[in-house]
């Protein structure tokens, strides 16, 4: 257990030791768990970032709960393929950008950090910006101010990395809890119909184009390329493993963590689409589009604590999913191309995009909605990748995974490029038969 007395610098190397106890055999019971729980979580946020509130709230609020599987299954794929990630850096002690960069020919590579870079920006884009939006609508006060101000804020998180990872750990982690209390207390509120919300969990269908359209962009707003190569990052020498049983442990463990983390992430999407489906779509307010529609809608509809409750927890969607965006692009950078840049570049240069389209005017909820649509098109790159170089022996040895592994990823993969070609057809107005 790590003292709070001690000084934050020091929070990191007790994790390191708590953990060096665990493996050695030294601690025992729920306790043990603890020092590996961290990258996960880091992870998870990128599942509820405003990005998601976007697409959830359309798909919710055009069509009830019928994509609810699209929800249910972009959660397994994520499980996977974070899974997979974290593996990758437990078992190598290199990230999944290093292993790209030394595996495979330069032309890759460069193509590989190049829509990496694009994703990371589209990533970003959601994430600042939904958290300005969330900003404005809670202290009444214009979206340009919001984003001057989630600037400051999240840059000064971001310096709380220079006190070790345990810290950004515990940050992150208390702003998913707040989400995911926040959309707890949202459906006590709004009541969803429970048994219609259990039939379209598991049962697929897609009623027209603009619902596949939306289904890519839950997809690109779950299954998230920055997390994938963030999670090999911050797995990788986290802590120090002295043999094989040690990182066959640290390995079960994080198998512990990412269905753990994942699974409330997972249930805060479905609770993000029951809400818009039981506030919007039955009640007749099936135009609701934005985010600053809903928060209007709901607070008439509902009461000021429903609209309260849900900008809290979009503000702490933006904040921490914001600081998390960036780490990735800082890994992504380094690893890729082994250029690093200051804190403050790199903040300012994701910000941008955001800037951008509040000074031209556009919709932020559809900006939010189209960058999902990116990073679902970016997203093969890394897990294609991923898959590539944990089926490798001479990379993972005695940890290579095994066969069935092997299919259930490569059939993930298919069923993302797959909609990926769905997408690009409806774009360039090719009539494809629906489900």
């Amino acid at each position: 257990m790590l003292s709070r007395l001690k000084p934050i610098s020091e929070w990191s190397e007790d994790t390191v030791t708590a953990g060096g106890r665990t493996l050695s055999g030294e601690e025992t019971g729920f306790w043990r768990f603890l020092p590996f729980l961290g990258p996960a979580v880091i992870a998870s946020i990128a599942y509820m970032d405003p990005g998601n509130f976007a697409t959830n709230i359309q798909s919710g609020a055009q069509f009830g709960y019928e994509l609810l599987w699209v929800v249910v299954a972009a959660n397994l794929v994520a499980m996977l393929f974070q899974a997979l990630s974290a593996k990758l850096g437990i078992i190598t002690g290199k990230s999944l950008a290093q292993l790209s960069r030394d595996t495979f020919p330069k032309p890759v590579v460069y193509f590989m950090w190049i829509v990496s870079e694009i994703g990371a920006m589209a990533t970003e884009l959601a994430e600042f910006l939904g958290g300005a939006v969330g900003l404005s609508l809670l202290f009444h006060i214009a979206l340009f101010p919001s984003l001057c101000i989630m600037a400051v804020a999240t840059y000064a998180m971001l310096l709380g990395q220079k006190f070790g990872f345990r810290p950004m750990e515990i940050l992150i982690g208390t702003l998913v809890s707040v989400i995911s209390l926040g959309y707890a207390a949202e459906m006590l509120i709004t009541k969803p119909d429970w048994p219609l919300l259990i039939y379209h969990s598991f049962v697929p269908h897609l009623s027209g184009n603009n619902a596949v359209l939306l289904a890519v962009g839950i997809v690109g707003a779950t299954v998230m390329p920055h997390a994938i190569y963030l999670h090999s990052s911050l797995t990788q020498n986290r802590l120090p493993a002295r043999h094989d049983a040690d990182r066959r442990t640290i390995v079960r463990f994080s198998n512990w963590e990412v269905v753990i983390a994942l699974s409330i992430a997972g249930a805060v999407n479905m609770a993000m689409v029951a809400m818009s489906a039981a506030v919007f779509y039955l009640t007749g307010h099936s135009d609701v589009a934005t985010i600053e529609n809903a928060y209007l809608t709901l607070e008439p509809l509902m009461g000021t604590a429903a609209a309260g409750v849900f900008l809290v927890s979009l503000l702490a969607s933006g904040f921490s999913s914001s600081v998390v965006g960036t780490m990735a692009g800082q890994s992504i950078m380094q690893d890729f191309v082994h250029f690093k840049t200051p804190l403050w570049l790199r903040r300012a240069l994701t910000m941008l995009p955001a800037f951008a389209v509040v000074l031209l005017g556009v919709d932020p909820t559809h900006a939010l909605v189209i960058s999902q649509v990116v990073l679902s098109l970016v997203l093969p790159a890394p897990i294609i990748a991923l898959i590539v170089l944990t089926s490798r022996r001479d990379i993972m040895g005695d940890f290579v995974s095994s066969r069935l592994t092997q299919v259930c990823a490569i059939l993930a993969s298919v069923v993302v490029l797959t909609l990926n070609a769905v997408l690009l057809a409806l774009s360039f107005g090719f009539s494809i038969p629906l489900i």
